[in-house]
């Protein structure tokens, strides 16, 4: 039963008598004054006995012959690790981004299936909206990377997205496009006589009027020709050699009913290089530029981007790629400029917005398309147009250290690389080695916390950066064996069942045979006796000691 006290303090008692009328009421109300058994020594729970469960000093237990129950039972709080307590607790976990998109896997901190779709994200009006369409996809070798990115097109594909493969250098998209019922492959090199014409016009744009149509044309076929020439050049071309360009593309426009090619501009140029004393010094200008589109009318590169195209794109084709293994052994120069030109290809075709289409671009060691100042502000220039396009770029490199092959230290060009992979607003990281520590913190800022985590991930886990948020995700726990034959792109190196199982016992004899003893050979040439070798089964030699010496 619970009691209640009540006390009167006289107000003309001094401070030092309400302290001691105070003290006095607190030892009056205290168990031990009310006759309720205490055990005797300091107050403290380690050396008292909470209150009885029952009322009496022994329960109910010594009554009935069983136990003594003196007191109600203490049990210590649960403790537990953040990672556990966030099972025991969903609340604690990540929503995640929602259910709108294809599921490209398991989100592993949420526990549930996590969906994404670039469009969908920037669509996103919320917290958990980007910026950006497009994806940068950053991974060691053997990370899951080409996995990860062929399991979000074919899914994607459901949804009614395109998917295009500019240059496919290894040969590992072409089985996707062929597994996917209406895809296209369009095959350059290996004698095939395909062409693609880089100055293409394209189809015309809607919604633009006719003066801004033919400057967007313009400017494209410039970017090119540009990027193409100090791409093979090195070095950034002068003011001259820009306005001999202008004229050779101009005078070809002109030439050919605006159909030009690189053979075209290659003939004005070699025509402007001829003339004596050409108006302000274009004939000087027009040297270099010529020597280098000769190399793709005459040289290594020939047959493949000088003349009109002999296919088409496929506008209404689920993914189109671009199968350029066949050049991959012509060298690095050769696969950039190749990239170049398969890129502009595409783009002349693509890049319509009225046509309500929304295409991946993936850029396969997207490093090569950032190797001169031209060919960066041009790929700076897509990537900022491709939210007007609806195209979502998904660019992967194995590290960040492939864009130190990007000009010199410091330089514009280098500076510029890194701008652009920084500004690509949704990232795909996976398992990083040691060395590139430093480098996700200083170009990508990424917390410490996250860079360590990336060193450790499994094979098709990543770290997913979509606008403000970071997920960890498990790509294959949702892969279907279909999906899993079809992008594997490890079976050149890897062992079946039976060559890591079953070994290859070779006899005593067959190793005899191979490098015989002189047991072997009594019926050699006498001769051959003193220079025999012993046999690896022989016995070995007495040890010859001092005392036999």
């Amino acid at each position: 039963m619970t009691r209640h006290a009540a006390t009167f303090t006289p107000a003309d008692l001094t401070p030092q008598q309400v302290r001691a009328l105070r003290t006095e009421i607190s030892v009056a109300t205290r168990p031990e004054a009310r006759g309720w058994w205490r055990r005797p020594g300091p107050v403290g729970r380690q050396h008292t006995l909470p209150e009885p469960a029952v009322p009496g000093r022994l329960g109910p237990g010594a009554a009935e012959g069983g136990y003594w129950n003196l007191a109600k039972a203490w049990v210590a709080p649960h403790q537990a690790t953040s990672q556990h307590i966030a099972g025991i607790y969903p609340f604690v976990a990540d929503s995640g981004l929602g259910h709108r998109g294809p599921i490209l896997g398991v989100d592993l901190n949420a526990d549930a299936l996590w969906q994404f779709s670039p469009w969908e994200a920037y669509g996103d009006t919320s917290d958990r909206g980007t910026f950006s369409t497009n994806i940068l996809v950053l991974g060691a070798y053997r990370g899951g990377k080409s996995a990860t990115v062929k399991t979000l097109i074919t899914r994607s594909i459901a949804f009614g997205h395109q998917a295009v493969v500019p240059s496919d250098p290894k040969g590992e998209w072409v089985q996707v496009a062929e597994a996917v019922p209406g895809g296209r492959v369009i095959r350059l090199g290996g004698g095939t006589g395909t062409r693609l014409n880089p100055l293409a016009r394209g189809p015309r744009r809607t919604g633009v009027t006719d003066e801004q149509h033919e400057q967007l044309v313009k400017q494209r076929r410039i970017g090119t020709l540009i990027a193409l020439i100090e791409m093979t050049l090195g070095a950034r071309l002068t003011a001259v050699e820009h306005a001999a360009i202008l004229d050779g593309l101009d005078q070809c426009i002109a030439a050919t009913g605006d159909r030009p090619t690189l053979r075209g501009v290659y003939e004005q140029l070699r025509q402007l290089a001829e003339q004596q004393h050409a108006a302000l010094g274009t004939d000087q200008g027009a040297i270099q530029p010529l020597f280098v589109l000769r190399r793709f009318v005459e040289g290594d590169l020939s047959g493949l981007f000088e003349d009109e195209s002999t296919v088409e794109f496929d506008q209404d084709a689920p993914i189109v790629v671009i199968d350029t293994s066949e050049l991959f052994a012509r060298g690095d120069l050769a696969a950039q400029l190749t990239q170049v030109c398969s890129t502009a290809w595409i783009q002349a075709v693509i890049s319509d917005r009225d046509a309500h289409r929304t295409r991946y671009v993936v850029r396969e060691e997207g490093w090569r398309d950032m190797t001169s100042l031209a060919s960066l502000q041009m790929f700076q220039q897509w990537l900022k147009l491709s939210r007007h396009y609806g195209i979502s770029n998904i660019v992967i490199l194995h590290k960040v250290g492939d864009l130190d092959t990007v000009g010199d230290e410091r330089s514009p060009e280098r500076s510029l690389a890194y701008s652009i992979i920084g500004d690509i607003e949704n990232k795909f990281i996976f398992r990083v080695n040691h060395q590139e520590q430093t480098a996700l913190r200083q170009r990508l800022n990424l917390p410490v916390p996250h860079v360590e985590m990336a060193r450790h991930l499994r094979k098709g886990e990543f770290l997913a950066y979509v606008g403000q948020y970071a997920y960890l995700v498990d790509c294959f726990a949702t892969s279907t064996p279909w999906e899993r034959d079809l992008f594997d792109t490890d079976d050149a190196i890897s062992l079946s069942a039976g060559e890591a199982t079953d070994w290859a016992q070779i006899d005593s004899d067959t190793l005899d045979a191979i490098w015989p003893g002189t047991a072997h050979n009594a019926d050699a040439d006498a001769d051959a006796d003193a220079d025999d070798v012993p046999g690896w089964l022989d016995s070995p030699a007495e040890e010859t000691t001092l005392e036999d010496r």
